[in-house]
């Protein structure tokens, strides 16, 4: 498995730069506001999307202030999102950390969350980065899109494999497409590459998120609890794999225990079984694997640089994850 931080290396001084101008891009001159921007910059991640930003920025032409600013608008206008999707699914907990709405309650996150996205707004609009505000926006409308197609899929329980590839393409695979638009665009490239760097972040996003949905079936070493997405009662494409190749009172009988059993842990662990002795987890590795590839034929079409290298391992981190 590759080490995140050796990926880094090439662009360490960068983020380290980015870190302090995100943590400025917060500031405010309210107490309560500071001290809830100083939690979520303590307990930012990998930071994996600035990581795409700078790399597609100089695989593209080189990274410069408007590569800083896009960087900083893709986390400020995400991380909105996530403060408010905690609301909304009245969760508690993000990454091991205890969630804004856990500590500070609805009313304030749903204020933090609204502050973050008009401080995004403003960074562009203040520095004139109107090409990256429209690149970030559009993957904003595309994540909520995703999530509301999702919600109406699910009542009606939709198995359709095209209805789980549009869901993950707006709710997960628009926000990478968008680091990766963000990048090649703060580096001055043409509307074809941008284009084509968007393309390649969207399939990062695709594979991502099938990877992702395996876990859900996987061994109780990947860091994510079995059983969530069906207790959530999501079709994700292990299930509807094995779902179409059921047979029809088999099918019905499966997609009855999703509806009405899926807090029932004897009928959950029946449905992972279900699943992984019907080729599920195997169909959805080669599906994987195929959006992964063509992620990288898109990524070949770049003279070998340093910075192809980098987005290249950042594929393999991302996809080839074992949590």
């Amino acid at each position: 498995m590759l080490n995140i931080n050796e990926i880094k290396k090439p662009i360490a001084a960068e983020i380290d730069v980015f870190e302090g101008k995100f943590k400025a891009s917060m500031q405010s001159s309210v107490p309560l506001l500071d001290r809830i921007t100083h939690y979520i910059v303590k307990r930012k991640g990998k930071q994996i999307r600035p990581m795409f930003v700078f790399f597609s920025a100089s695989i593209c032409g080189g990274i410069n202030e408007s590569t800083h600013r896009g960087a900083a608008l893709v986390e400020l206008l995400h991380t909105a999102t996530l403060v408010h999707d905690d609301v909304v699914d009245n969760s508690y907990q993000r990454r091991g950390f205890f969630s804004i709405n856990a500590l500070w309650k609805n009313k304030i996150a749903v204020l933090v969350g609204d502050y973050l996205l008009s401080k995004g707004l403003l960074l562009s609009v203040d520095n004139g980065d109107f090409g990256l505000l429209k690149i970030v926006s559009e993957a904003v409308k595309q994540m909520s899109e995703g999530e509301l197609l999702q919600v109406e899929k699910v009542r009606r329980m939709d198995v359709s494999e095209d209805v789980y590839y549009e869901v993950i393409r707006q709710k997960t695979a628009s926000l990478i497409a968008s680091c990766c638009a963000c990048g090649a665009a703060s580096a001055g490239a043409d509307e074809v590459i941008v284009e084509k760097m968007r393309l390649f972040g969207e399939k990062i996003g695709i594979a991502f998120q099938i990877k992702d949905d395996m876990f859900d079936f996987g061994t109780d070493d990947v860091g994510k609890p079995l059983g969530i997405d069906i207790k959530e009662k999501k079709v994700t494409l292990p299930l509807i794999y094995v779902l179409n190749s059921a047979g029809g009172a088999e099918k019905k009988r499966m997609i009855g225990v999703v509806k009405n059993h899926n807090d029932d842990p004897k009928k959950i662990a029946e449905i992972i079984s279900f699943v992984k002795s019907n080729g599920g987890l195997q169909y959805a590795q080669t599906q994987m694997e195929k959006y992964q590839q063509e992620a990288f034929d898109i990524l070949n079409t770049f003279p070998p640089s340093e910075a192809r290298t980098g987005l290249e391992q950042l594929v393999r981190y991302t996809t080839e994850r074992n949590k």
